[in-house]
């Protein structure tokens, strides 16, 4: 019946009728952009009753607010209202401060309840400075409250024991538990667990190292975590050592024997060295005499061959007769014959073997 009325008043006047569909127009234009505020807002009303629902405080307009400054509305509200529940003072402004930083918000309020529940006197400028720089804030809470064991090496940088040499020689194989507790007040700037490491296993060395002999490290191994708590290693650091205890303490190479097998070896490769120098030497000087022997052989040579030129100048000038020489021939004989009997080479034959 409407509907007929309708097409009746719009035949009757056709200038209402441009004017209602320009008026449909203008309401599906609305309920488009309604539709689209609902996409795009929708949520935070769900946010905004769960806000309401716990007495957190969170307006509509800070949830729009939040998501226009691309800020995560639910990470907040969630922050918020952990916050309002364990009874502490955390702004919207605050969280989203913290947010905007690069920070956890969540993890930021979970350590202030972890904090406010074990009695620790924890601050939101503190925690959000402990996280911005890094550091795990919750984790700090809890090893503050329940303290943590560090091994002393680090299974995961290899090393497995902290290897030192006593006095005598002997070395020593080492493996400490320390045992520490979060400060707080020095998490910003503080040394990790790296450095209290680092520290022990320098006390560690030390102690060893000073000791007379082995045995006395195996009989007191309290002396060496004693030694190195008297250092105060937990000094510039975030941490605070409680105890050092030393788990295992094994015996293991003779260093100095070894060391001193080494320089034997090494002595004796020197004096071989040396020797052969020497060697060389006298060889060297052994073939320089065996030239300067030929030589000298060479003139003795040189000086028999000047022996008949002088006879011959002998006869010549007179001072020389043929009875004299033939004389001096029978002695030669002789003398050959003598050195024959008794053994000894004839001159100028020692050298070839031969016998006159």
């Amino acid at each position: 019946m409407n509907a007929l009325l309708h097409t009746l008043l719009a035949q009757a006047n056709p200038g209402t009728d441009a004017a209602s569909t320009g008026m449909w127009i203008l309401i599906g234009v609305i309920v488009v952009i309604l539709l689209v505020f609902l996409g795009m807002f929708g949520p935070m009303f769900g946010l905004w009753i769960q806000a309401l629902a716990a007495n957190a405080g969170v307006g509509i307009g800070q949830l729009i607010g939040m998501r226009l400054r691309k800020v995560n509305p639910q990470l907040i509200v969630r922050g918020r209202i952990q916050a309002v529940q364990s009874g502490l003072n955390v702004s919207t402004t605050e969280l989203e401060s913290h947010y905007l930083a690069g920070g956890r918000p969540i993890n930021v309020v979970n350590a202030l309840i972890a904090a406010d529940r074990a009695g620790i006197t924890l601050g939101w400028k503190l925690a959000t400075a402990i996280d911005l720089a890094g550091r795990d804030i919750l984790e700090a809470v809890q090893t503050s409250v329940n303290p943590k064991v560090i091994d002393c090496p680090n299974p995961s940088g290899g090393r497995y024991t902290i290897d030192a040499v006593a006095k005598d020689g002997i070395q020593l194989k080492a493996k400490a538990r320390v045992t520490v507790r979060s400060n707080i007040d020095r998490l910003v700037g503080g040394a990790t667990e790296e450095t209290i490491i680092a520290r022990v296993g320098e006390g560690i060395v030390t102690t060893i190292g000073s000791s007379g002999n082995y045995k006395e490290v195996l009989e007191n191994p309290d002396r060496i975590s004693k030694t190195v708590m008297a250092k105060g290693l937990d000094a510039g650091t975030a941490f605070t050592i409680l105890s050092i205890d030393i788990a295992d303490v094994d015996v293991g190479e003779n260093v100095g024997a070894k060391l001193q097998a080494d320089q034997a070896e090494a002595d004796k490769r020197r004096f071989q060295a040396e020797a052969e120098k020497r060697r060389a030497m006298a060889l060297a000087q052994e073939q320089e005499m065996t030239a300067k022997t030929q030589e000298n052989r060479a003139a003795v040579v040189l000086a028999e061959a000047e022996i008949p030129k002088a006879i011959a100048e002998s006869f010549r000038s007179g001072h020389l007769g043929i009875m004299d020489y033939y004389r001096m021939k029978n002695i030669n004989a002789d003398t050959a014959m003598r050195e024959s009997i008794g053994g000894t080479p004839a001159a100028g034959k020692e050298n070839t073997g031969q016998k006159t």
